[in-house]
């Protein structure tokens, strides 16, 4: 007669232990995560924010198709640009990379073979090369009205709407480029009104870049903080470039050839796309949180919206379907 094998009573006691504390880790960490968002509101809403925007995800791409329209438009630029243009944006490239020595030898070089046998440097460049700007442009606008529309959690925009003002970004920072070295130093009076003179510049281009990029879908106001923060990290960014890319840049090129320049200068890139995606996020965070979203009377539709256990002053409750306003 064959005898009854007794249940594992021990290993399913074990089992029923560790779930029990597997969902009363869960029911801590959501405790914690409703105490962290009821005293700290606009912390716990930017990490959730940048969590969405996939912060250096974005940066890296954004920075690619800059890089990718910065390559050929300094031939083109070089080709067609008269010398006055091509002189002041080797300024302001030496101004927003810091280059200095073999690197802005090397620059200078490239803008100045435009001069010296224009017809010949127009041929070479030719039609097809004026369309690669454009098109890689077209991808830069594209990669920063993304930014935006993430960092303000709206849907993307319709071609028909905001197609032409992708041109306009890009033919807008062409000549921001041109006018950045006499700004920067204060139209001949020097960098003590410079330096005021090109964060007003920069405040005046975040600002608008946003509400072209988005397509006017939100009003000037609230768009403030994130172009107030952006110039702060441009500036900042600007003067660091001095302090730290000369001697990276020329001991990469020294080392690797042009190649080494070459990841040098896209590393920095990315590091000013990723300061520019996380100010803009963090602008938009602002501005949506109490007390700034009811002085700079961000609208309702964006102030209501709130992840899983929020609502607008950040207590526990409501409920949220997870979709971003305009995406119902």
């Amino acid at each position: 007669m064959a005898t009854a094998v007794p249940p594992d009573r021990g290993g399913r006691g074990l089992w029923a232990r560790l779930r029990g504390a597997a969902a009363d880790g869960r029911h801590r960490a959501l405790a914690l995560r409703h105490l962290a968002e009821r005293r700290f509101p606009v912390l716990t809403e930017l990490t959730a924010r940048l969590l969405s925007v996939n912060l250096l995800d974005a940066a890296t791409r954004l920075a690619a198709q800059l890089f990718l329209t910065a390559v050929p438009f300094v031939f083109v630029a070089a080709s067609f640009a008269p010398e006055s243009v091509r002189t002041h944006l080797a300024d302001s490239a030496h101004d927003l990379f810091g280059l200095d020595g073999a690197s802005e030898d090397q620059l200078r070089q490239v803008y100045a073979a435009g001069g010296t046998d224009t017809e010949t440097v127009r041929q070479t460049t030719g039609a097809i090369g004026v369309v690669v700007v454009l098109l890689s442009a077209t991808a830069s606008s594209r990669a920063m009205a993304r930014v935006c529309e993430r960092a303000w959690r709206l849907p993307r925009a319709g071609a028909r709407l905001v197609a032409w003002r992708w041109f306009a970004w890009i033919a807008a920072w062409v000549a921001i480029l041109v006018l950045q070295g006499p700004l920067r130093t204060g139209l001949g009076a020097g960098t003590w009104l410079g330096v005021p003179l090109l964060f007003v510049g920069d405040v005046g281009v975040w600002w608008w870049t946003q509400h072209l990029l988005l397509g006017g879908r939100l009003p000037w106001q609230p768009l403030l903080p994130g172009a107030v923060l952006s110039a702060v990290a441009m500036t900042a960014l600007s003067v660091t470039a001095h302090l730290y890319m000369p001697t990276a840049l020329n001991r990469s090129l020294a080392t690797y050839g042009p190649l080494g320049s070459i990841f040098t200068l896209l590393s920095w890139l990315i590091a000013i796309c990723a300061a520019l995606t996380f100010t803009i996020t963090a602008g938009a965070v602002l501005a949506e949180e109490p007390p700034l979203s009811r002085s700079l009377g961000t609208p309702a539709a964006l102030r209501a919206y709130r992840r899983p256990g929020r609502t607008d002053g950040g207590a526990e409750g409501g409920t949220d379907s997870g979709t971003e306003p305009g995406e119902e």
